[in-house]
């Protein structure tokens, strides 16, 4: 590693020693005797999808929940999708959930329980793209693989990208194969996470604008995500509810509701008859 890589590397890690967040549930644990744990194959995978679009304080509660409820791909694998959309209710984007459901079923049955290490198996499941294959490699088996997700690319925009407004990931990815492999990297993505972070506060601005994928999330109020996540929420408090009445509770927007309710049936979290609409 050059001495500009290595002086960007030891600002990170600096920065990490004195204000990492090591509470996080599914970070690494350092042992009395100083070693450190990994988290297992199956806390990284839970907490990496929840993670998706969600602040991490956010996650927490949700996480440890989850955790207690199903302790295992096994355990997952079996409960009804009632119950894992019932255990993740309040986070959001429910889509997740039922990826994570499909994922633990092909876990137990393909890989015998085992998430696989290899990264072409890995983008190949329900749920996983590039972002969360690495995520996994390194955080579960401590396998460096470049990757990118929101505080990630914030942090090497802010250090190798100051005076671009247009910055490809392609661009970042070019300067971590320039850095070379990095040792620990379960560790040197969580300083790069939390580091990126707090750099907004830490800078003043948000360099992430300067990225050529930036783009403002969508307001949430009266969206047909906070309508999606309204169908859900009822239909888990009743075992059949006819349309009629759903609507009803939804408010006056008929036409649209029934779009939604078709998605979410093509989706697979619902089934409408004639004599009303239910989870799967």
């Amino acid at each position: 590693m050059n001495g500009k890589y290595q002086k960007f590397y030891n600002t990170v890690m600096e920065y990490y020693g004195e204000y990492g967040r090591y509470d996080l549930p599914w970070r690494p644990k350092t042992t009395k005797g100083g070693l450190v744990k990994n988290p297992t194959s199956y806390c990284v995978t839970v907490s990496e999808l929840m993670l998706q679009q969600t602040q991490a304080s956010r996650v927490i509660p949700f996480f440890n929940n989850w955790m207690k409820v199903f302790p295992s791909w096994s355990r997952l694998a079996q409960a009804p999708q009632r119950d894992v959309l019932a255990a993740w209710k309040g986070l959001g984007y429910n889509s997740r959930a039922l990826r994570l459901h499909q994922l633990a079923k092909i876990i137990v049955r393909d890989y015998h329980g085992n998430v696989p290490k290899d990264y072409q198996a890995l983008v190949s499941l329900p749920g996983i793209g590039p972002y969360t294959a690495g995520a996994i490699l390194a955080f579960a088996y401590d396998i460096y693989t470049p990757m990118i997700e929101t505080n990630i690319r914030r942090v090497f925009i802010h250090h190798f990208f100051t005076d671009r407004d247009d910055v490809t990931d392609r661009e970042i990815l070019d300067v971590m194969d320039d850095m070379g492999e990095i040792p620990n990297p379960g560790e040197w993505y969580a300083a790069l996470m939390d580091y990126g972070a707090t750099l907004p506060k830490i800078a003043g601005h948000n360099s992430n604008t300067k990225s050529r994928h930036y783009s403002k999330q969508s307001k949430f109020e009266g969206s047909n995500r906070q309508i999606r996540g309204r169908i859900l929420s009822i239909l888990l408090t009743q075992q059949k509810i006819s349309k009629n009445a759903l609507f009803k509770k939804l408010g006056k927007e008929n036409e649209r509701y029934q779009k939604i309710c078709d998605q979410l049936e093509r989706e697979e979290f619902l089934v409408q008859t004639k004599s009303g609409v239910k989870l799967v």
